[in-house]
């Protein structure tokens, strides 16, 4: 087994070094991801938080990298795939937490009525204003949403009022307005419970 795992060996230059290179970029790049995605969104302690350890992961994957690879090539492809990997797996993440609030605008094809009593009963703020388009005289409803709400509004939408045109953007801030009640909760608290509703 020593001689197994000794820093000349086969198996440790070739199997064992390329994999701790693509663990720790997978490891890096997914906190780093998340890093620029709560940046993004304002949460300006999570941000420098995270990327307190990704830089250190990310050291220990170029040192290892480094010290191997004039004569590995497997470590410039564990280097790429774990970077690609971490990539994925990031965003992957933000799609579970799915924090943050979004536009939601909606050009309905037929009447509103019973999509608006749906989104007032339910909590859900709304604005309605008429415009005209190319095709005539068109209703407008604004709604701001949780993110996490978003597949259950598309298909409240797809069910009032099929066919509808809409849209959804990113918004940073929100102050006030009209929004579905949920039980308070941590971002630690967020992250875990969309780690268990993954599995």
């Amino acid at each position: 087994m020593d001689t197994l795992f000794a820093h000349d060996s086969f198996f440790f230059t070739y199997i064992v070094v390329p994999s701790l290179i693509f663990l720790a970029r997978i490891s890096d790049q997914s906190i780093g991801t998340l890093r620029i995605i709560f940046v993004s969104k304002g949460y300006r302690f999570w941000g420098p938080f995270l990327g307190f350890f990704e830089v250190i992961i990310w050291l220990i994957a170029v040192r290892f990298a480094l010290k191997y690879i004039d004569s590995n090539i497997f470590c410039y492809i564990a280097y790429g795939a774990g970077f690609a990997m971490g990539n994925y797996i990031g965003i992957r993440l933000d799609e579970k937490i799915s924090l943050g609030t979004v536009l939601l605008r909606i050009i309905p094809k037929k009447d509103t009525t019973e999509l608006e009593r749906y989104f007032i009963e339910h909590h859900f703020g709304l604005t309605k204003v008429d415009a005209e388009g190319s095709t005539g005289k068109v209703k407008i409803i604004f709604t701001i949403i949780k993110r996490k709400d978003i597949p259950h509004v598309t298909s409240v939408i797809n069910q009032f009022n099929p066919n509808a045109f809409y849209t959804i953007e990113e918004i940073k801030a929100v102050n006030r307005g009209v929004f579905k009640p949920r039980p308070n909760r941590t971002l630690l608290e967020s992250i875990g419970f969309a780690a268990r509703k993954a599995k």
